[in-house]
């Protein structure tokens, strides 16, 4: 007999296959078909209760970051890398970059969030743009078109119309971690499921791909503002 457990955010797409994502929170979202019955949705929960519950606790009893404070000093990440805050008086821009540490104008600081999570969004747009147009010639795996998206958990995902999204949030983790994302949603392009020959093909491609899975499993909760 199947174990009952909540979902808390059901999900509908025009995706095949069903999704359990475990939120950072601890919460239960499931993706499933646009035709999927609530008692089929309800029974793959059930099947697979062990796993939601082994990850629901580890989710609950990981701490989480805390929010970013906006003041001198406070680092953000970008590609990997941590960069310091500094308070400008004298800045056009409301935020700059310069390689060493994060700008942000004096005048900006009652909206930073936001002038960050843009910042972060056309850096998303710019780097993710050049990692999928190289590596889909290089790899003949063609797409659509990208687009950037707010996702908190969810790090890349693909339409069946070749349309591949990305989180923002991506940028902040290191380039390797990035390419590992984009060659994965590339390669769904061709193989819609996670089959053997799904991750044969991964591992073609990027041999070390594993070890960027484990690094978003330990890190990808501190890929947030």
């Amino acid at each position: 007999m199947n174990m009952s457990i909540p979902i808390d955010r059901l999900i509908r797409t025009r995706r095949k296959t069903i999704a359990l994502v475990i939120e950072r929170d601890g919460s239960l979202t499931v993706r499933a078909p646009m035709k999927m019955t609530e008692a089929r949705i309800h029974d793959f929960v059930g099947r697979h209760a062990d796993w939601v519950i082994k990850h629901q606790e580890q989710a609950r009893t990981s701490p989480l970051p805390g929010s970013k404070r906006y003041i001198e000093g406070e680092t953000f990440l970008f590609l990997g890398q941590s960069y310091p805050l500094a308070i400008v008086s004298h800045q056009r821009l409301a935020l700059t970059f310069d390689n060493n540490a994060f700008l942000l104008a004096v005048s900006a600081l009652p909206k930073a969030e936001q002038v960050f999570t843009r910042w972060y969004k056309t850096q998303a747009a710019r780097v993710l743009s050049e990692r999928i147009l190289l590596l889909s010639t290089k790899y003949d795996l063609p797409f659509g078109k990208i687009r950037i998206t707010s996702a908190r958990t969810r790090w890349g995902s693909c339409s069946s119309r070749g349309t591949i999204s990305f989180t923002w949030r991506l940028v902040m983790a290191p380039a390797e971690v990035v390419d590992y994302v984009v060659i994965h949603e590339l390669v769904h392009m061709k193989i819609k499921n996670h089959s053997k020959t799904f991750w044969g093909r991964v591992e073609a491609i990027y041999p070390g791909y594993k070890k960027n899975i484990l690094w978003l499993k330990k890190n990808g909760r501190y890929l947030t503002l």
